[in-house]
């Protein structure tokens, strides 16, 4: 007999199944991506907020040009450049506080620079080096994540953990419309939102899985809609508008601090260049396309409103194109120099404490080094 079974025991009655849980109204994105730039409400925006965007971004172009160079020289081994999207980047990079942490994709080094962290160490796994290439807990900026769409589920973690201890920290999590197609996505938003974590989800969504077309992977009427369906927020904004995508991206952390939840953010943006050097995307994407994206380029978007306003002049894009370069010198100055590598970090970082399998493992290679040295 079970405890439904017994005498007396309490049944409650399920509500029908078409009843829903929440209202979904709240829930749905707008019908069109938000804009700010070119509307009356760009007036309002504060000026100090559009310098900040447009000079981050004028970098931003030149490390995603700086890092493709070196990929073509040999000095990465591989890197997905976000030209294009660089004021999603951005707007991620600059809405956090200092205890808030950032889950970056592999195509998210960028909106890791922006966040703080050295461009060196931001490009060092791409070149195949030292682990992540940095400690996450410096920066609050979790590893690069290669493989697509794991980091949600550990934003989700981190977040979680974060409010049943009562720390004020948001994690925000960015992915690409390909990465909406992993389970981990759908693993993360349900978890997320059950749980009211304090996790805000930005999904890129420029176009293209590789060569695969977002028609070819959902047919909702946006990726924002999927939100609906886990209980949370979804808004669609247009990802090359950087003004917009930082108040949204602003209003859903400053929800989730609130102890709102989640929000699932749409930005629609455009990659540029190809997925990563590695990839032809002649093949299946026309020159046409790509040019027409050129015209909606985010930094030209930006700089004709301030021109507009009269916070941008000749003088003030060359100041911001100088500390670009010299951005650039730097980095490419400090790329050229070989890495000093020692074969025994294989085995640091990887547990807190050895495991007895990993020191042995050190001891067979520390051995092998040593007879090779004496060999010389």
């Amino acid at each position: 007999m079970t405890v439904l079974e017994q005498p007396g025991a309490y049944r409650p009655t399920p509500p029908p199944a078409w009843q829903p849980r929440v209202d979904a109204a709240p829930l749905l994105p707008d019908a069109e991506p938000y804009r700010l730039l070119g509307t009356d409400a760009a007036a309002d925006i504060d000026p100090a907020l559009l310098t900040r965007l447009y000079g981050e971004l004028v970098r931003g172009r030149r490390y995603n040009t700086q890092a493709t160079a070196l990929t073509r020289q040999g000095r990465l081994a591989v890197y997905p450049s976000s030209t294009g999207q660089e004021a999603c980047q951005v707007a991620a990079g600059l809405v956090l506080r200092e205890q808030d942490w950032l889950f970056p994709s592999y195509r998210d080094t960028l909106a890791a620079v922006v966040r703080g962290l050295d461009p060196v160490h931001a490009l060092t796994l791409l070149r195949g080096d030292w682990h992540s290439g940095y400690d996450p807990r410096d920066h609050r900026v979790a590893p690069l994540c290669t493989p697509l769409a794991t980091q949600l589920p550990h934003a989700v973690g981190l977040a979680h953990a974060a409010r049943l201890k009562g720390d004020d920290v948001v994690a925000l999590a960015l992915v690409g419309d390909g990465g909406t197609s992993e389970g981990d996505f759908h693993e993360a938003l349900n978890f997320a939102a059950v749980w009211r974590a304090p996790v805000v989800f930005l999904i890129q969504n420029n176009g293209f899985a590789i060569s695969v077309p977002l028609a070819k992977q959902t047919a909702a009427p946006s990726l924002a809609h999927k939100a609906v369906g886990y209980g949370m927020p979804g808004r669609l904004v247009d990802g090359n508008d950087a003004v917009a995508v930082h108040q949204v991206l602003g209003e859903a952390v400053r929800r989730a601090r609130a102890g709102g939840g989640p929000t699932l953010v749409e930005a629609v943006t455009y990659r540029l260049e190809a997925h990563t050097n590695a990839d032809d995307a002649t093949r299946y994407r026309s020159d046409a396309e790509v040019e027409a994206w050129r015209a909606h380029d985010p930094i030209t978007l930006l700089e004709e409103a301030m021109r507009d306003r009269g916070l941008l002049d000749d003088q003030a894009v060359q100041a911001a194109r100088d500390a670009a370069e010299r951005m650039a010198a730097d980095l490419r100055t400090r790329m050229h120099q070989d890495p000093a590598l020692d074969p025994m970090d294989l085995f640091e970082d990887v547990y807190a404490e050895k495991t007895g399998q990993l020191r042995e493992q050190a001891d067979a290679l520390r051995a092998e080094l040593a007879a090779e040295e004496g060999e010389r």
